[in-house]
C-alpha cells in the first residue's frame, strides 16, 4: 500500500493550497480517508476525514470553515483544499487510510509553510 501526498509549499497568510493524496495497492473507495498534520515540536493532530462515499466529512475546529476534504474514487485520490491559510497551519500534512477503526496506512507527508 502506498500513499503519495503532494501539493505542499511555501505560501503567505491568506493564500490557498490544495493537497492531494494518491493511493495505490488497496481497493480505494471502501475506506475512510483522513488528513493529519504535525507542526515542529508538536504531536500529530487530526485535521479532517471523509467517508468512503464522500457523503460524510469531519473537521478539526481549527480548520472548520477554511479547509475542505474531498475524494475522487475513480482516481484513487483524496484532496484537502486549504483556504485562508494561517501561520499556525504550518506543518507536515499526512494522509492516511482507516481500516478496522484504525488509521493503518500513512503517506510520507507534504510540508506546508505559511508565512505571516
Amino acid at each position: 500500500v502506498q500513499l503519495q501526498a503532494s501539493g505542499g509549499g511555501l505560501v503567505q497568510a491568506g493564500d490557498s493550497l490544495r493537497l492531494s493524496c494518491a493511493v495505490s495497492g488497496l481497493t480505494f473507495g471502501t475506506d475512510v480517508m483522513g488528513w493529519f498534520r504535525q507542526a515542529p515540536g508538536k504531536e500529530r493532530q487530526f485535521v479532517s476525514a471523509i467517508s468512503w462515499s464522500g457523503s460524510s466529512t469531519t473537521y478539526a475546529d481549527s480548520v472548520k470553515g477554511r479547509f475542505t476534504i474531498s475524494r475522487d474514487n475513480a482516481k484513487n485520490t483524496v484532496y484537502l483544499q486549504m483556504n485562508s491559510l494561517k501561520p499556525d497551519d504550518t506543518a507536515v500534512y499526512y494522509c492516511a487510510v482507516k481500516r478496522y477503526g484504525v488509521y493503518s496506512y500513512w503517506g510520507q507527508g507534504t510540508l506546508v509553510t505559511v508565512s505571516s
